[in-house]
């Protein structure tokens, strides 16, 4: 029976395990767990194809299901809840984001976190057995489509965001203790993200709020914060861009080719795009809950507002930002736009919420005064933990003598100070 044990899949182990009333299964290498089982006298059943377990509704073919934010019918029959006609074509190995569906299956998204013709199905019993959650990464060998079929299926599930399946009991977002960000994040060498540095300093963990007006500068900002995280070790970068122009898009993608993209085009529906936002979020969401870091720069608010009908998936989003205690982090930096048609509700919902904020000026950027910032409108909280005493005491007066000074001149000096010093390090030892 040994041998049959150490053939079967992690969940049939633990399913077994359950069943023989093993104390703390999930806990137990698979090693740990033959030898418990085997010696609980259980026997096991007859071996199926790892990662298939058919439910009474997936044996009978799923008929013309439409994939969320797809443009094609897809014909799925439970991926393996029947036996092929002849032998099973060939697989190949194949790692995307889980999302799932409504009717309880899923996709892997196989090319950032959008839909594609080359997404791979997902059976509902797979994602029920493995205890599965959208914004996974989910690994395993998916066979071609069959007749009638579109997309090809996940024939078991190898890996779950790096590990066996079930190898531990897993955390809940919702459950882990936030505590202060006080893992500080390098600027690059870009003017804006210096200058943001040296306003309200970005940390691992934060909510960072930036508000903005159309051509204030948010994307130039947005894209220098992203390139300085790009060479942040361990950092996944996820970026959310709301009701975008498709050039736009493609412009973000060159920007930062090694981030992933979840792009909610203007020519979407409303309610693909609050999907496709949520996605985005969930990927974060994951990515902290296994102790990993995920940044989510988002543009913006104000139209996920818009396209959701009112504030909830906003507060959601941006309320998920935190540095958890015994996990990872996920940072939200995020913009909200004067004038959009929210009519302020995004920035209503969320303000006082955020650790630092960021205000960039309109009128500045439209003169050509740069960096674009208002000095007396940022802040940030627990700059304490970020800052040693003698960077935080210069910082401070730095920005008073900023705050003295009309916004083009407060810029001026700002960029002046920037491009006179080799570092932040420099310039605010230049303030002592």
């Amino acid at each position: 029976m040994a041998t049959d044990l150490k053939d079967k899949h992690i969940a049939d182990l633990h399913a077994l395990a359950a069943e023989a009333g093993v104390e703390g299964y999930r806990k137990l290498s698979r090693e740990e767990l033959v030898r418990a089982i085997s010696e609980s006298g259980v026997e096991p059943a007859p071996a199926e194809p790892a990662g298939v377990e058919p439910d009474a509704d997936e044996v009978v073919v799923e008929a013309t299901v439409v994939a969320a934010g797809a443009d094609e019918a897809v014909e799925v029959d439970a991926a393996g809840a029947r036996e092929p006609d002849g032998p099973e074509p060939d697989t190949e190995e194949v790692s995307g984001i889980l999302e799932i569906l409504p009717q309880r299956y899923g996709f892997l998204r196989m090319h950032g976190l959008e839909a594609d013709p080359g997404d791979v199905y997902i059976s509902a019993s797979q994602v029920r057995r493995c205890e599965l959650r959208t914004g996974d990464e989910v690994a395993g060998p998916a066979r071609e489509p069959r007749r009638g079929e579109r997309h090809r299926a996940l024939v078991h599930v190898d890996q779950v965001n790096g590990e066996e399946p079930l190898a531990a009991e897993r955390p809940e977002f919702g459950d882990l203790a936030p505590v202060p960000a006080e893992r500080r994040v390098a600027p690059g060498d870009e003017v804006l993200a210096r200058a943001i540095d040296l306003l309200a300093p970005l940390a691992l963990g934060q909510r960072v709020l930036v508000r903005a007006a159309p051509r204030a500068g948010r994307t130039t900002l947005l894209r220098g914060i992203a390139r300085g995280l790009q060479q942040t070790e361990g950092v996944e970068l996820i970026v959310l861009l709301i009701d975008e122009r498709p050039e736009e898009a493609t412009a973000w993608r060159e920007a930062v080719p090694d981030a992933q993209f979840a792009i909610a085009t203007a020519d979407m529906a409303p309610a693909d795009q609050v999907r496709v936002a949520e996605l985005a979020l969930e990927r974060g969401r994951r990515r902290a809950e296994t102790g990993g870091d995920a940044v989510l720069l988002v543009d913006s608010l104000s139209r996920l507002a818009y396209a959701d009908g009112g504030p909830d998936a906003v507060k959601h989003l941006f309320g998920s930002g935190r540095n958890l205690n015994g996990a990872g982090s996920l940072t939200v930096v995020a913009t909200t736009l004067a004038g959009a048609d929210d009519e302020g509700e995004a920035e209503r919902a969320v303000a006082t919420t955020e650790n630092a904020l960021v205000t960039l000026d309109p009128e500045l950027a439209a003169a050509g005064v740069h960096p674009a910032i208002v000095p007396g409108e940022c802040r940030i909280s627990n700059e304490e933990m970020l800052r040693d005493p003698q960077e935080l005491d210069a910082a401070r007066k730095l920005r008073s003598l900023l705050a003295d000074l009309d916004p083009p001149e407060a810029a001026a000096l700002l960029r002046e100070r920037i491009e006179g010093s080799a570092s932040n390090a420099e310039l605010l030892a230049g303030m002592a």
